[in-house]
């Protein structure tokens, strides 16, 4: 990861668990947690008293046990971290405040995103969904060239318009208000290099 993707995911980072103190929740499911640092920046918060990771990669779980040692070790432990796919249902899931995805979606096959969509949206359910994900047009800023991805695991990377029309079909499907945003120093034509959705269960 060079310096300035290194920077991004920082602020990204710092913008999500901002988010999250903003809305009041207490409770918060990370979904594809990886090694942990969003957790870890909850923890340190004070806010939330359950936060839960999910993530599938095994090295990334260990590196995560390993960056929450501390909070992990308590007599009541506030965090809990879980190995499995959030493309599946899973009761360890349900009744969140909040759930968040950082730059998660954009390494799952596309025709694959409905089944993600119902496990998150109609099964998890939490009060407050927020998903950020690549800007694909900021990419030329990057010095990367037409089609290349920010990462090669990543499936897709999105424009803008494309976000927006996906999550306000997820929010219309399954009743939840959408609002996107960015995250990062924005460019006037291309926009923020990281999109964000903050989604608000209806009801």
């Amino acid at each position: 990861m060079d310096t300035q993707t290194s920077n991004l995911h920082e602020v990204r980072l710092d913008h999500v668990a901002s988010m999250l103190i903003q809305s009041s929740a207490e409770s918060v499911l990370d979904l594809g947690c990886g090694s942990g640092a969003l957790l870890q920046r909850c923890l340190q918060l004070g806010q939330f008293d359950r936060l839960v990771g999910l993530e599938s990669s095994g090295v990334s779980l260990r590196n995560a046990r390993e960056r929450l040692a501390y909070w992990l070790q308590q007599q009541k432990p506030r965090v809990q971290l879980i190995r499995g796919s959030f493309e599946e249902p899973n009761p360890a899931c349900t009744g969140f405040d909040a759930a968040t995805m950082v730059e998660v979606i954009e390494h799952v096959q596309p025709r694959d995103l409905s089944t993600v969509e119902r496990a998150v949206f109609e099964l998890y359910r939490p009060g407050i969904v927020v998903i950020t994900t690549p800007n694909s047009e900021y990419n030329p800023l990057f010095d990367l060239s037409p089609g290349e991805f920010r990462d090669p695991d990543h499936r897709f990377e999105w424009n803008r318009d494309k976000f927006r029309q996906w999550v306000s079909g997820v929010a219309r499907r399954n009743g939840y208000h959408v609002r996107t945003g960015g995250v990062g120093e924005a460019d006037p034509e291309l926009g923020a290099p990281t999109q964000t959705a903050w989604f608000e269960r209806l009801g």
